[in-house]
């Protein structure tokens, strides 16, 4: 077996990536540190993964529970078990035949508590721009009247009460302590803290004061500049050291989109760390939108994979019944009645009220005259953003900015972007935190006819994805970008695969949602907050601390969308109206949708695991794993090790929870031990009167996926009937297949399909 640390070399002596076969994700925490990954690598060794994903390890905020609040990039986080515990855990993962790969987080760090656990943040706030780590962040100093603005403060009363510890040369305004500027501390208070490089102010003056770059709308993190090369050094040092030791053959990039530019970064990555390491690049592409070619890198994380496979499970004709339903419910209270209005809405909102301290610094960069079509540009902008090197806003993109902003100043702006490297590099990070904040963190909220839908990366408004466009997708994935990961369930997923998978199935059967009226469930002074409430419910199932767990979810979705309440100004008495929503018995799915909700989870997880591509499991996710949005989803794991043992030892799958494990395992393994199998794709056409509901494809070495789609349906319609298959030549076993059933030639869905929805076949395989 190769092992997943290993590099290979072509005859010309150049490395070249060792590509995992696959990748199982676990997030670390206090609950769940290195000693914990290490005790689950035989079982993961024995699921069939290559490689083991570790979720942020460098030193971040005490307690955090997923390390993206990073604090000091050259220590392994103590909390963790420190560098000791990950050299430990790399070397158990080699001794199974598995490799690590790490996420890393470029573009932010932490605005801690203590201030002075993040030193490079310390030292600029004591010495200000003459510091030498001042190059480290997006600081706007005349913006901000030589003052750094510190939106850390509780109220607004609060900025004059500091108290000077003479002492200890800090300021401190409870548990917030700050350094104080050489030869300040015997100053009178006023003037002490008028002298300061920072001003510490009431929390609620970051959305139009803040002049550092932030991550979206977190003032907590600030945003780092890596594209200096001294800082990028400094930061990728650890990192790097642990490419070269052979720690870690692989890297996830946050967030690359909040780079000033994303591609020169990933270059001097790349130079850094060698061919030999698997980089993948946390993007969010548009649907129409490709990874740019010139990137260095394997990928992406796969967030295009998750939407076209949730979309080929969806059924667009119910989808729009749902949209239309879900609009009339929310039109006594004035909402949008289309995604398209709500995503519009959303987006002006986030931009000039959330954004609005990054708004100004691009309008006072641009000058009055232009600042108008500053605005209507980023709002105009369809994709996430645009790239220094790389075509600026489409024709279509200025036509629209210019029907609101006039043509002079959209044209104004878009010479500054091409003659302003600085400015079109701070647009275009505006431009991505606006998209992200804007669509996944609130219009996802609020146009929500489909839960299963609203996904990052996904179009509420067009959910569904053809048979046609899912082949031409996989495709394009096989001949462009082989090794690019994909996945189902992340850390950031609002809802688990299987959880969008029951969801989905509304699809098929709108009326479940009562399309008719008023969907049943759903009443109140907000009923498209019961409508979620109601989906969810579906969604989650009879799980334990069910009604908890949907209480703090949706809290979470009515804080998100803002409409009736928000994070910055929540109203206790709606939000205290939340909890009648949850249903006080589990909402389970007829038999029927069921049936159709396991026909989506296996074929779902059958796609994943055999289209092209790296197939990443989430934890816990071979077995059937149902959560909600995060924190939710951010429990720590829980391995299925007994299930797996019972099922090698020869146990019939007896739930769907087994079937799936069986399943994933059975390609995992495929994946590792025989990796030829997984190369090329070709779409197989079903012929009959049912051939639409069959998702079959080749990978030309010997493998053939087959799945059941839009099943409820299907049953509906008379089952297969006479709908077959015709295979590529050869003697075709199935995999998992009982009494080693094998074809030749021309297969009948009905028999093939007669235990499980979905189909595994090799050629040549005996069982």
């Amino acid at each position: 077996m190769s092992l997943g640390y290993s590099i290979s070399q072509s005859e010309s002596g150049v490395q070249t990536p060792v590509v995992p076969a696959s990748t199982y994700r676990v997030q670390l925490g206090p609950r769940f540190t290195f000693a914990a990954a290490g005790a689950a690598v035989p079982y993961l060794s024995s699921l069939g993964v290559s490689h083991l994903h570790l979720s942020p390890v460098l030193e971040a905020v005490p307690g955090s529970e997923h390390g993206y609040d990073v604090t000091d990039h050259a220590r392994v986080r103590a909390e963790l078990g420190g560098e000791r515990g990950l050299r430990a855990l790399a070397a158990a993962a080699r001794a199974h035949g598995l490799g690590l790969v790490l996420d890393i987080v470029p573009n932010h760090m932490a605005v801690p508590v203590p201030l002075r656990l993040n030193r490079p943040l310390w030292e600029v706030l004591r010495e200000g721009p003459q510091s030498p780590y001042a190059r480290w962040f997006d600081i706007d100093w005349e913006g901000g009247g030589g003052q750094v603005l510190l939106p850390v403060l509780g109220g607004e009363d609060e900025a004059g009460k500091g108290r000077v510890d003479r002492g200890a040369g800090v300021l401190r305004y409870g548990a917030h302590e700050f350094p104080l500027r050489a030869g300040t501390a015997s100053l009178p208070m006023p003037e002490l803290l008028a002298a300061q490089w920072y001003r510490a102010a009431w929390w609620r003056e970051a959305r139009t004061g803040l002049n550092y770059r932030r991550f979206f709308t977190i003032s907590d993190l600030i945003g780092v500049r890596v594209e200096d090369p001294a800082v990028f050094a400094a930061t990728h040092s650890k990192v790097l050291q642990l490419v070269r030791d052979g720690v870690v053959s692989g890297l996830r990039i946050d967030h690359v989109d909040g780079l000033a530019d994303p591609e020169q970064y990933l270059r001097r990555l790349r130079a850094a760390a060698g061919d030999g390491c698997w980089v993948v690049v946390e993007k969010i592409l548009a649907r129409r939108e490709q990874l740019p070619a010139s990137w260095p890198v394997a990928g992406t994380t796969g967030y295009d994979a998750l939407h076209r496979v949730d979309g080929v499970f969806t059924d667009p004709a119910g989808a729009e019944r749902l949209a239309r339903a879900y609009g009339e419910c929310g039109e006594s209270g004035g909402g949008p009645a289309s995604w398209e209005e709500t995503a519009a809405a959303a987006t002006r909102e986030v931009l000039t009220v959330d954004l609005a301290a990054e708004l100004a610094l691009l309008e006072r960069w641009a000058g009055p005259e232009l600042a108008g079509g500053v605005r209507e540009l980023l709002l105009a902008l369809p994709v996430y953003r645009t790239y220094p090197g790389g075509p600026g806003p489409s024709a279509g993109t200025l036509e629209r900015a210019a029907a609101r902003a006039g043509a002079r100043a959209v044209e104004g702006v878009r010479s500054l972007l091409l003659r302003d490297p600085a400015f079109a590099a701070r647009f275009a990070q505006t431009s991505a935190a606006l998209r992200a904040k804007s669509l996944e963190d609130r219009a996802f909220y609020r146009w929500a006819p489909l839960l299963s839908a609203t996904e990052v990366g996904g179009e509420p408004g067009d959910p569904a994805v053809s048979v046609a466009e899912f082949h031409a997708y996989c495709a394009g994935l096989e001949r462009d970008w082989p090794a690019s990961g994909t996945v189902l369930s992340t850390h950031d997923t609002k809802r688990s695969a299987d959880v969008r998978a029951r969801i989905a199935v509304l699809s098929q059967a709108p009326e479940a949602m009562g399309v008719a009226g008023v969907p049943e469930g759903v009443s109140g002074a907000d009923p498209r907050l019961a409508w979620v409430a109601r989906q969810s419910a579906l969604g989650l199932g009879g799980v334990p601390e069910r009604e908890s767990r949907l209480a703090a979810a949706l809290l979470k979705a009515a804080r998100e969308a803002g409409l009736h309440t928000s994070w910055t100004d929540p109203d206790e008495e709606y939000e205290a109206r939340i909890a009648d929503l949850v249903p006080r018995e589990a909402v389970e799915l007829p038999p029927d949708l069921a049936e159709a909700a396991r026909a989506n989870v296996l074929g779902m997880t059958l796609l994943h695991l055999a289209m092209p591509g790296v197939p990443e499991v989430y934890q816990g996710a071979e077995y059937e794993y149902r959560a909600l949005v995060d924190p939710d989803n951010r429990r720590p794991a829980e391995f299925p090790r007994e299930a797996l043992a019972a099922l090698d030892a020869g146990a019939a799958p007896a739930d769907l929870a087994r079937e799936k494990l069986a399943l994933t395992a059975a390609l995992l393994r495929l994946r590792r031990d025989r990796p030829g199998l997984f190369t090329g794709y070709a779409p197989l056409a079903a012929r009959g009167p049912a051939a639409g509901h069959c998702l079959a494809f080749t990978r030309p070495p010997g493998l053939i996926a087959v799945a059941t789609r839009l099943s409820h349906r299907l049953a509906a319609a008379g089952g297969w009937r006479d709908t077959a298959l015709d295979l590529p030549p050869g003697r075709w076993g199935v995999v998992g297949g009982a009494g080693g059933a094998a074809y030749e030639g021309r297969v009948v869905l009905a028999e093939l399909l007669e235990g499980l929805p979905v189909a595994v076949l090799v050629r040549g395989f005996r069982g």
